[in-house]
């Protein structure tokens, strides 16, 4: 049976990988995440999921990994995961009566077979006008601090919204599960 590592610390993908049924670990890449000079969100994202996959993968050949990242855009700008709370309360401020891209590249890579598949994933969420109040009220309540543009959909996060696009809703939490699943079936993985 294949070892299947998600390349993550993050709660949310483990979470998300979770619904697939499938025997795992989770394996932090310890990788340098700054962004490289005047590189395009894209970019950015796609190539930090195929490093934590990497990194990964030096450690354990013979495993199937998960390596997955995410940034938002609001006009252009790469928003990460907030500072702290004024930051957070900045983010959402610029978001509100906007539509905002959420960015995910993942790489699933077998380093022992040469196997590799890598993708991006694009989901838009238009924020309604939101007021001080309601921004303070969200943060307090859910404090999506670790979370990029400090939005948390799968909560109290989808009253900020006025509408979301995308192809896979998983995406926006940070792993892309249908074209996850399709892979890990390409690879020969049972799913479900």
């Amino acid at each position: 049976m294949t070892r299947l590592i998600l390349a993550s610390s993050s709660p949310y993908r483990r979470e998300l990988l979770q619904r697939l049924q499938l025997d795992f670990e989770c394996i932090s890449p310890n990788i340098d995440e700054s962004r490289q000079e005047n590189e395009q969100a894209e970019h950015y994202v796609q190539r930090l999921a195929i490093e934590k996959a990497a990194e990964i993968g030096r450690q354990c050949p013979e495993a199937l990994i998960i390596g997955s990242d995410q940034c938002s855009l609001n006009d252009g700008k790469i928003l990460g995961k907030p500072k702290d709370r004024d930051h957070a309360i900045e983010q959402l401020c610029a978001a509100s009566g906007k539509t905002i891209e959420f960015l995910t590249g993942v790489s699933i890579q077998h380093p022992q077979s040469g196997w590799q598949q890598d993708w991006l994933d694009i989901f838009e969420v238009t924020f309604r006008k939101l007021s001080q109040d309601e921004i303070e009220r969200y943060l307090d309540t859910e404090q999506p601090f670790n979370c990029a543009g400090s939005f948390k959909s799968e909560h109290l996060g989808i009253a900020l919204c006025e509408a979301m696009r995308g192809d896979d809703p998983t995406a926006l939490i940070g792993l892309p599960l249908i074209k996850v699943a399709q892979s890990l079936r390409v690879f020969g993985l049972h799913v479900p």
